[in-house]
């Protein structure tokens, strides 16, 4: 009998998409034969899953779950809207949240690795797919994110369009807040904005837009063109930097006036520590 070494089951895993349990397993049976193995697994319909693995997959929805020491968010991809509201799919997504928000594993391949919490005899990669085979598309799971809870800050979050958008706010300011954190979350789903606040601008970025701006000016004297261009750089903050953008809900301030006012009102300093807004097929 051949020897089943962990370089062989790698080497199955990777030819055939297949978890590596189950790689292990198919190998043992064929005595060590990688052929023998990719064929008996095509005959128990897993190894169809590595034709599906190389398809594009732009659709899928993005889930948030609360742990008692954290919030995630996880979001899976597959190839069509339809696979992505079937409910095997849902469950599928909603078992990875839940435990990336129990577990906050250190990053997305850890997470893969752990055993599902419905079938602990399986990794939730082998899980994933399984669910593949269930549903006949390719199903990636595409990026995960864990928002620690602590007493220092309140943290929003807000799905849009059914969980194509999902975005989150993390404000300090103490716990109590996330209300306050869930409104400027539905903020940016609706604005998109890219920076926090001028001075997380990248200086490339910033040169980029003085460029087009002088560019935009030429002939005009120096001291004309230095405060013109200043202007759309300006104008180049209030539209991508969260702080300077108007607020959807009282477009007579920015989000930076209305945490000011907010602040005042709740006799401590309020502000935006981080916020992230994801979307589909980014």
């Amino acid at each position: 009998m051949s020897k089943v070494t962990p370089q062989l089951i790698k080497e199955l895993r990777e030819r055939t998409g297949v978890g590596m349990g189950k790689c292990k397993v198919a190998l043992e049976e064929a005595e060590g034969n990688i052929e023998k193995a990719i064929e008996n697994l095509r005959k128990a319909g897993m190894a169809s899953a590595v034709k599906k693995e190389g398809r594009e997959a732009n659709e899928g929805l993005i889930a948030i779950e609360e742990g008692s020491k954290a919030i995630a968010l996880v979001e899976v991809n597959s190839e069509t809207d339809f696979v992505a509201q079937n409910d095997k799919f849902k469950g599928f997504l909603k078992e990875v949240a839940t435990q990336a928000a129990e577990s906050e594993p250190a990053n997305l391949e850890a997470l893969l690795k752990q055993k599902s919490k419905s079938d602990p005899s399986i990794t939730l990669d082998e899980l994933r797919a399984i669910t593949v085979q269930s549903l006949g598309e390719n199903i990636q799971v595409k990026r995960m994110k864990t928002l620690a809870k602590s007493q220092d800050v309140s943290i929003g979050v807000y799905s849009h369009m059914g969980g194509r958008i999902v975005t989150a706010v993390v404000m300090t300011g103490g716990q109590g807040n996330e209300a306050l954190a869930r409104d400027i979350a539905m903020h940016v789903a609706a604005e998109a904005p890219e920076y926090l606040s001028p001075k997380d601008v990248p200086s490339e970025i910033n040169e980029r837009e003085r460029d087009i701006g002088r560019s935009q000016v030429q002939g005009k004297p120096e001291n004309i063109i230095d405060k013109i261009v200043e202007g759309k750089l300006r104008a180049f903050y209030d539209q991508f930097c969260l702080l300077n953008q108007k607020f959807i809900k009282d477009n007579s301030m920015n989000i930076a006036a209305f945490l000011e006012k907010e602040s005042k009102a709740a006799g401590k300093t309020l502000g935006v520590q981080s916020f992230l807004r994801w979307q589909i097929g980014e």
